[in-house]
């Protein structure tokens, strides 16, 4: 109620923005001269179009699925976000993998995919989805009788079997091209024996190290030509996508003392009628931002503010009002009683045309006709219920659960089933009708009664009013139009007191700005063509909130410029430049270890077992320069002082212990071919495939 209120109460602004936005989408478009592949499609992966159209198809299918999943049908706005790049992503990987398989004549045949679901050895996700709950075995009938039933099915089941059966095919086509790769690999012996070498001969050395850490920043100068010298080795290492920066200022809307004091009255104005109306649910749905619950609620399942109060008066006992997460509340005991709180039962729907979630064309008369049908049978040989459940129900869980559904709820299920269950005894069998058509239902379990109470709550949420939204708003709208500047939005912050919030590193796909709800527009505006250095936004109507906003940076897609990069590098700059230094003192010192040790306040230390593979050095972490001199050094040996990654080295090859030969190196081949087989199941392939592909990502256009 609350939400519709505020919907209500600013409808008015609404169509004007609705208007206004309508028109400069349609003039944008004309002004732009932009052809209708480009304002059509969300994408272009390899020159192959991604339509709007057939992307919201998709979207709308992993919506679904992902409220099965959740056993949810709302869904949150940073969640839809999340499904529609993961949309994009299954898309992207759909295109550019297809055109992979047909040029090596991948298939998957109809036989295949049968054998897949029907065969001896079916595909994982049918064996998963198809286990029997009572022996958790996989059961090929549950899968016949599915499939059996499909067509009398509801239209989101057979889409659901759609999508299943779409990831089946693709999952086997992938899985194909997959052993083609990580079976193709190949390891010579020489090469298996150089590999085991790497991993087995083992180093002991003597070093001398002076860690960078010890040298003060202060004694090092670092020049531009440093910082190039770097960036020109490393500037692969910072290729990026585009990027912004922002900064903005919230105004957020909370209600005001006012708004408090109007709920409280509100509140209160209702409690006399409440504690004497005999229409409690029609009262509690009239005004209650929360709709009446008949449920009945155990001692640990009320809120702890109302939960000894009720569970120690009368029937008729109102308490409060009370304030309790931003809401005022009254409570009334309508009702006690003593009661089992979980019940099971296994049932048989017979679903007819017009009843609830039905897509059956029989009428009521010849589902009834068929309910005292299967009800005469069940009743005769109670053990055949599962067999009916799973030939005849309505309920589509029935083909996995063969209709047992199961420990429930104290008032889960639909008033007339729960009531039936309540009531009888286990192994009870009955036939009643609810909204969803006829059941017969077997009652399987009951938990022991315990005392149980059905409590109406009035919940008021305190929410701004009409006058609060149009009060901050006229704090932004004032901010925004007096300062025009990225100078003067600083200013006016400063002068006026307000929070200024930073977002860096905004990438075109970001859906999350720190204490801000929604913010896609703000990306999208940042990212605008038409958005330059310095901008100041105009005001962006969030949720709760009024946002000005600032583009402070801009990094376009590519390798980072190194101005934009010089903080991140310093340090590595630095240790470059004082690993020359301390090198070059080294070369003085000659290879007496006590005395660089003594004089440069250095560490000398004995580190045995040494592997080339590992690239980690005990003591210091990974110094791939240093474990490769020593590799290269012979027995006795002492190095040239080196530039490590955490300090400066003068290292000695003290000993060398070479592992023994073997008869084969097949466990070394296995290995490596396990490693890379990895890899390739960790879709390594499609990665590289992904990078070297002309994609075009129109997203931001649309969302």
């Amino acid at each position: 109620m609350a939400v519709i209120g505020k919907i209500r109460k600013r409808s008015g602004l609404l169509v004007i923005v609705i208007g206004v936005a309508l028109a400069a989408f349609i003039l944008g478009d004309f002004a732009k001269g932009r052809g209708g592949r480009h304002t059509m499609n969300i994408g272009v992966i390899d020159d192959e179009d991604i339509n709007i159209s057939d992307f919201n198809a998709r979207f709308d299918q992993n919506v679904e699925a992902t409220k099965r999943q959740q056993q949810n049908d709302r869904i949150s706005q940073e969640d839809m976000y999340r499904l529609r790049d993961n949309t994009w992503n299954q898309l992207v990987e759909e295109v550019l993998m297809s055109k992979e398989y047909d040029e090596l004549g991948l298939v998957v045949t109809p036989d295949e995919l049968f054998d897949q679901i029907q065969g001896p050895n079916p595909h994982q996700a049918v064996i998963q989805n198809f286990t029997n709950p009572e022996t958790g075995q996989f059961d090929r009938e549950m899968v016949m009788n599915y499939l059996k039933n499909l067509n009398t099915m509801p239209q989101a089941s057979k889409d659901q079997w759609l999508v299943f059966e779409r990831y089946i095919k693709e999952d086997r086509l992938n899985t194909k091209y997959q052993n083609l790769i990580s079976k193709a690999y190949y390891m010579p012996k020489q090469l298996a024996k150089m590999a085991y070498a790497e991993k087995n001969n083992k180093a002991t050395i003597e070093l001398v190290s002076v860690k960078y850490s010890t040298v003060s920043d202060s004694l090092i100068e670092l020049t531009d030509a440093d910082y190039q010298s770097f960036y020109d080795s490393h500037k692969n290492a910072y290729d990026r996508p585009a990027m912004r920066d922002i900064e903005y200022v919230s105004f957020d809307v909370k209600p005001s003392a006012a708004d408090n004091e109007d709920a409280s009255k509100f509140v209160n104005s209702l409690k006399e009628e409440f504690a004497t109306t005999n229409n409690i649910a029609t009262f509690v749905n009239a005004n209650s931002d929360v709709r009446y619950d008949s449920s009945w609620k155990a001692r640990t399942e009320l809120p702890v503010s109302i939960e000894t109060v009720m569970f120690e008066n009368e029937p008729g006992f109102v308490y409060g009002p009370y304030f309790e997460n931003n809401a005022y509340n009254l409570a009334r005991l309508v009702d006690v009683s003593y009661r089992p709180d979980s019940l099971k039962a296994s049932h048989i729907l017979i679903a007819y045309k017009g009843a609830l979630r039905s897509d059956q064309e029989r009428t009521k008369e010849q589902a009834q006709a068929l309910a005292d049908s299967l009800f005469a049978l069940a009743k005769k040989t109670p053990s055949r219920m599962k067999e009916l459940a799973q030939s005849f129900s309505n309920d589509p869980s029935a083909q996995q659960n063969s209709g047992d559904l199961g420990w429930f709820k104290d008032g889960q299920m639909v008033p007339q089933f729960n009531t039936f269950v309540l009531d009888n005894k286990v192994g009870t069998i009955g036939l009643v009708e609810t909204d969803f058509g006829f059941h017969i239902i077997e009652v399987t379990g009951k938990k022991e009664d315990q005392k149980k109470v059905r409590v109406a709550q009035i919940i008021h949420q305190v929410t701004p009013s009409t006058q609060t939204y149009q009060d901050v708003f006229a704090q932004a709208s004032k901010f925004a139009s007096e300062n025009k500047t990225r100078a003067q939005f600083d200013e006016a912050i400063a002068r006026d007191g307000l929070n200024k919030r930073v977002a860096p590193n905004l990438r075109s796909s970001s859906y999350r700005i720190t204490g801000v709800e929604n913010p896609r527009q703000i990306i999208r505006w940042a990212f605008d063509e038409n958005t330059s250095l310095d901008d100041v936004s105009t005001i962006f109507d969030l949720d709760n909130s009024y946002v000005i906003a600032v583009l402070t940076k801009a990094s376009e897609k590519g390798i980072a410029p190194l101005d934009d990069i010089k903080d991140m590098i310093k340090s590595q700059v630095m240790n470059e430049k004082k690993g020359a230094l301390l090198t070059e003192k080294m070369k003085a010192a000659g290879t007496d270890f006590d005395k660089i040790a003594a004089d440069l306040g250095g560490e000398r230390q004995l580190i045995p077992n040494v592997s080339f593979d590992s690239r980690v050095l005990q003591g210091y972490g990974q110094e791939s320069k240093v474990i490769g001199t020593v590799f290269s050094m012979k027995k006795g040996e002492v190095s040239e002082p080196i530039v490590g990654t955490s300090a400066a080295f003068i290292v000695k090859l003290n000993d060398l212990t070479v592992a023994p030969d073997r008869e084969n190196y097949d466990q070394v081949i296995k290995e490596k071919s396990t490693a890379f087989a990895n890899v390739i199941r960790n879709n390594g392939p499609f990665r590289a495939i992904e990078k070297t592909a002309d994609i075009q990502d129109n997203r931001l256009m649309f969302y």
